[in-house]
């Protein structure tokens, strides 16, 4: 008997379910409840019953929107299953419950289109430190062979794919499996647990090829298992169950099992791989850096807001034990206390006294705490042991809501939104008075606008966020203004003389002044200047101006009327007259942009670049990433609105980038007409 990983991991084990879009994460979720009867049958995803389809944009859209918990047992032991959303611009989700999950099952199917997203899922993983066993779904749909399928998808796993199961076929339709390990076949029934079967004679030698190359990959981490090989000796079984167990926990293979999850095949062994090789809680509190000892850890990997139980914190139990009503210390030091204990199965809840290390449970009522937070029964709490860091947003829109009375609730919506979906982000534009809301993708902000029409039953009205262009002049031009103004007592007066001047890109607004003999008292000075910053506000073109210099060079004053007011307003009468002498000219903000896409489709992206009046810099190999490139350009900030939009279309939803503001750059003619029109109908 082998020794390397030294025996089965038992205790509650928490699973995420991740894979591309549509590759079948839900339906295997669903096979799985059914299977260990957690619910009465499985659904198909087309019956939108599902339970992972509990919400009504999930329903709506056909595709999982947001991470959904459900625990079951099975042969004994608790396991709770994450089914993490498919599509890029959800994937964020997965992010807090990877972090705090024993073990990933990564779905997917011999699709050459999906090896992008799978390549995004697994290099997560990677970073995360996460092991993960491989499901290879809609096996009997499959044309190519499954080692076929394997050297297709291998490029997007660091780990070597150890196949531990082949396809078990007649008359060319796969009705099973043959377990390598095992060396055991099983007939596929349908909804059911697989019938065990002999080996068939016409299977027995490709059994035994993919067996041996099974071995050979598991003993290049075991020098006795390598020398058995050698001398052809056959190596005990349970060695061999030992080295994949050991494997598995270590990261170095990722086991690659096959099925059907439609049919509920596959699933079993799924389930018992999962029991007998994944790693428990104490692997991930140490991956994770938790204190050993005995206090109660636990991690928040989600926040969901429910209709009438309020705010639930789903998190997991790293250490210790933990009792309803206990108190909990963040890592700020600041407390919270546990209302409520709850076993989750989708958007049903199941009330329990306590919850023990490696439970995954959904905490009531701890309203201080956020998505990936750490608390602990530490007095001051702990470092956290994890760091969120949402990417950056690639889309967005201004949003507000249909009538004013529904601005303080729209408010608070959106902060619940928020805290459920951390990737979200809002910010108040004070150029444009627009509340602008940030994602990562159209659907992204789709489904959190149909929430807060939904679920909140706040109508909204959005559109895409102002450009923040700036005006300048090309011209100098000097101007004297003179605000006088006589109504019986004291009147106003104020006179100036100003040199309005271009000045280089980027370099602001600058003031000075030359005046001699006090034709204008040094305490109306500073007066000018407020003025005259007041003006750049909004110049000519109807923007704020910038990159001009203003000297104050002569004037005159009034002993009596003269005040800080008279000269601001002498000050912006002579800007106003001036800077029409200056030739005013649009600036738009030109943004360095960073795309990264697969190889195969760079030359699209590097065709769209000019379309959108972007000049591409270069492009190169993305470091550390096979089979993708970096796109790097300049492009003008009013065409990156719903640049995603088209990248995503072109690279089979993968593509993304990063933008960072770069120069402000003229614009003339129809489109500098046209920013001018809108700005004065927003106006």
């Amino acid at each position: 008997m082998g020794t390397r990983a030294g025996g089965r991991r038992t205790g509650p084990k928490c699973i995420a379910i991740v894979g591309p879009f549509a590759s079948g994460k839900t339906t295997l979720l669903e096979a799985i409840l059914a299977r260990t009867g957690a619910i009465p049958r499985q659904n198909p995803v087309s019956s939108g019953n599902t339970v992972s389809d509990h919400s009504p944009e999930a329903r709506a859209h056909a595709m999982s929107v947001e991470a959904t918990f459900a625990t079951t047992e099975f042969m004994g032991e608790q396991f709770t299953f994450v089914d993490c959303p498919g599509s890029i611009e959800f994937a964020f989700e997965a992010e807090p419950v990877l972090a705090a999950c024993d073990v990933a099952v990564v779905v997917a199917e011999a699709d050459e289109k999906k090896i992008p997203a799978l390549q995004l899922i697994i290099r997560k993983l990677d970073d995360l430190g996460v092991p993960r066993i491989l499901f290879l779904n809609k096996v009997d749909k499959a044309i190519a062979g499954v080692r076929e399928t394997l050297k297709m998808l291998q490029p997007a796993s660091s780990a070597p794919l150890l196949l531990r199961q082949i396809p078990l076929r007649k008359d060319g339709v796969v009705i099973g499996s043959i377990d390598l390990a095992l060396e055991r076949a099983y007939v596929y029934r349908e909804y059911a647990e697989s019938q065990v079967a002999e080996i068939p004679d016409d299977d027995k030698a490709r059994e035994l090829e993919a067996r041996f190359s099974m071995l050979e990959t598991l003993a290049d981490h075991d020098d006795q298992l390598m020398e058995q090989l050698l001398e052809e000796i056959e190596p005990p079984k349970d060695a061999i169950f030992d080295d994949l167990a050991a494997d598995l926990r270590a990261g170095t293979v990722t086991p690659v099992l096959i099925g059907t999850a439609e049919k509920g095949n596959g699933v079993l062994r799924l389930l018992k791989t999962i029991r007998h090789d994944a790693p428990n809680v104490e692997a991930t509190r140490k991956r994770l850096g938790a204190p050993d000892g005995t206090q109660t850890v636990v991690q928040v990997m989600k926040t969901i807001h429910t209709p009438h139980g309020g705010k639930l914190s789903v998190s997991r139990v790293l250490s210790g034990q933990l009792a309803d009503a206990a108190e909990l210390f963040l890592s700020n030091g600041d407390t919270t206390k546990v209302s409520g204990i709850y076993k989750m199965l989708g958007k049903d809840q199941l009330k329990q006294s306590s919850a023990m290390a490696g439970d995954t449970v959904a905490l009531g009522k701890i309203d201080n705490v956020r998505t990936g937070q750490t608390l602990s029964s530490a007095k001051g709490g702990i470092k956290p042991l994890f760091t969120l860091e949402p990417p950056q947003p690639v889309f967005a829109f201004a949003l507000r809501p249909k009538e004013r009375k529904d601005e303080v609730k729209m408010s608070a919506a959106i902060q619940r939104l928020a805290e459920e979906d951390p990737s979200l982000n809002l910010h108040h534009n004070q150029d444009s008075a627009e509340t602008v809301l940030s994602g990562h993708g159209e659907m992204h902000l789709r489904v959190v606008r149909e929430r807060l029409e939904g679920k909140n039953q706040i109508p909204i009205e959005g559109h895409s966020p102002a450009v923040p262009y700036r005006e300048t002049i090309r011209k100098s031009a000097q101007q004297r203004g003179r605000h006088k103004k006589q109504s019986g007592g004291h009147g106003q007066f104020g006179d100036v003389v100003i040199e309005i001047k271009p000045l280089p890109r980027g370099s602001g607004f600058q003031f000075t002044d030359t005046i001699t003999g006090g034709v204008v008292p040094k305490t109306y000075i500073q007066s000018v200047e407020t003025g005259i910053r007041d003006y750049l506000k909004t110049g000519p073109l109807g923007f704020p101006v910038v990159d001009v210099a203003v000297n104050l060079s002569d004037g005159s004053y009034h002993a009596v009327d003269s005040s800080d007011m008279a000269f601001q307003m002498a000050a912006k009468l002579a800007m106003k007259e001036g800077m029409a002498a200056c030739s005013p000219v649009l600036l738009e903000p030109i943004m360095k942009v960073e795309i990264v896409t697969p190889s195969d489709a760079t030359s699209k992206i590097i065709a769209l670049i000019p379309q959108r009046r972007g000049q591409i810099l270069g492009y190169d190999a993305r470091p550390d990433w096979p089979g993708w490139d970096v796109v790097e350009a300049t492009m003008p900030q009013a065409e990156i609105g719903d640049l995603i939009i088209e990248l995503r279309s072109a690279t089979a939803g993968v593509a993304s980038y990063k933008a960072g503001f770069d120069h402000m750059a003229e614009l003339t003619g129809r489109l500098a007409d046209e920013a001018m029109n809108a700005n004065g109908k927003a106006a």
